[in-house]
């Protein structure tokens, strides 16, 4: 997005070392289950068992995306948005806009 703050290596943007490690935790484990839905699909497994996947892959997105929502978005809006507080409202609009439409 044009109107992030770029954040130098080392520098510790809004999340916290444990948040960070806690959502790329949730991530690596998103990884690892998209990753068993592909040799699913490779070894011809049936549909129903794949789609009970899908659907925990799907649930695991939502608790991500929750996740960013309840504890990080506040702390996002006021150290990585710029632009006056309408041009942040609009842009977390259009975020959550976007989440729930495609939820």
């Amino acid at each position: 997005m044009s109107n992030t703050v770029t954040q130098e290596a080392g520098t510790q943007g809004y999340l916290n070392p444990a948040t960070q490690a806690a959502l790329a935790n949730r991530l690596a484990r998103l990884e690892g289950h998209v990753r068993a839905i592909r040799q699913m699909v490779l070894e011809r497994r049936c549909a129903d068992e794949i789609l009970l996947q899908v659907a925990a892959v799907k649930a695991a997105v939502n608790t991500f995306a929750a996740a960013l929502v309840e504890h990080e978005l506040k702390d996002c809006v006021h150290s990585c948005m710029t632009g006056s507080p309408d041009e942040r409202l609009a842009r977390v609009t259009k975020g959550l806009a976007a989440l729930l439409k495609r939820s």
